[in-house]
């Protein structure tokens, strides 16, 4: 059995702008898509408030910032061309945030364990975390496409505990955005965000419990929030 101060905790983590800063890579892939329709390119900054609600929908608002509209099944063909070109070359550009793996490491030695919580599919999540030499340190990876109701639906969070051999009670959101703050929420979990992830809201008037500025805080942000619910 698991001993420590954080023993049987289950410390479950966002991905993109949580994790790892993948927005260079979402950012070409989404260009290159663009290209396929001759629409205009964004920036890196307007992809990092744009995604956290899977590839469609990111897809979607990058059109319609383009002024362009297009039907359903067309829609479906961009995302898939999209999928193919981030596969390509998925972790080309991204970055694990400095400090993640030493914060993993400082709260495994006291017994907790790791899942991961995200709106991306579940085998491109795998597949950036393989890349990255991440996945090993995680009990559970659950993509958006593996419940049957995402973030910010409590069940994501839920499903993403239990499948690491958590329990709700002794669990904690680490996120960036609003869907972060209401799947934690729902479950009566806390819940910290980094305030250098993505989010198109101002993380300040999320409700979380805590604002992370830098990795090195999170063990002890973790040990006092669930010390708190003793």
């Amino acid at each position: 059995m698991p001993s420590g101060e954080l023993a049987d905790a289950t410390i479950v983590f966002d991905l993109d702008g949580t994790l790892v800063d993948t927005a260079p890579d979402l950012t070409r892939a989404l260009n290159e898509t663009l290209d396929l329709e001759g629409l205009a390119h964004v920036s890196p900054a307007a992809v990092r408030a744009m995604v956290g609600q899977g590839a469609r929908q990111l897809i979607a608002r990058a059109t319609q910032r383009a002024g362009a509209a297009f039907s359903a099944e067309r829609l479906d063909q961009l995302t898939n061309a999209y999928i193919e070109f981030y596969r390509a070359d998925i972790a080309g550009a991204s970055k694990i945030y400095p400090g993640v793996e030493a914060a993993m490491d400082e709260m495994a030695a006291l017994g907790a364990k790791f899942a991961v919580c995200t709106n991306k599919r579940t085998d491109l999540s795998l597949l950036l975390l393989d890349t990255l030499g991440l996945s090993p340190r995680f009990s559970a990876i659950v993509g958006a496409d593996a419940v049957a109701q995402r973030k910010p639906h409590p069940d994501h969070f839920r499903a993403a505990v239990t499948r690491a051999g958590g329990v709700v009670r002794r669990a904690i959101m680490i996120g960036d955005s609003a869907a972060d703050v209401g799947a934690a929420r729902g479950a009566g979990a806390p819940v910290a965000l980094v305030r250098f992830g993505y989010s198109e809201e101002d993380v300040e008037h999320l409700g979380a419990d805590v604002l992370l500025d830098d990795y090195l805080e999170l063990a002890k942000t973790c040990r006092r929030l669930l010390a708190a619910r003793a």
